[in-house]
């Protein structure tokens, strides 16, 4: 299997995941009660994260090891927007997971991570689309 394969597969992967989460997921916080919405919020991060690290770790890897492979625009393109999906996750997704895991949590925060979360679904879904075109 070659590279390009494999990160096309870690890019699928992450693609589905993330649609799965901007359209089922993350909405449906929205129809817990408060209290509910707590004890599932540790769970689901604890047991997502199992699924989302690895993907997010393989794909940052392969994504240097394109660069380093063939300097190409469309390598280095993708590098770039898969540190950007990372910077988004540590400066604002993480936090407001950490805001409700600590019990901080209302409709405005709610209805908030829903919409900053297209940023990351645009972005993998176009770092999908270019692995498609790493094909050879």
């Amino acid at each position: 299997m070659s590279i390009d394969f494999i990160r096309l597969i870690i890019d699928f992967g992450l693609v589905v995941l993330i649609w799965t989460v901007q359209l089922v997921i993350y909405p449906s916080f929205l129809y817990y009660q408060r209290e509910d919405l707590l004890i599932w919020h540790r769970k689901y991060t604890s047991q997502i994260s199992l699924i989302v690290i690895p993907l997010m770790l393989a794909q940052l890897g392969l994504s240097i090891v394109q660069v380093t492979l063939t300097s190409s625009f469309l390598a280095i393109s993708s590098l770039v927007l898969v540190l950007l999906i990372w910077i988004l996750t540590f400066w604002q997704f993480v936090p407001i997971h950490n805001s409700i895991s600590g019990s901080i949590v209302d409709t405005k925060m709610l209805n908030t991570l829903v919409k900053k979360n297209w940023i990351r679904t645009v972005l993998w879904t176009a770092i999908f689309l270019m692995s498609i075109f790493f094909q050879k």
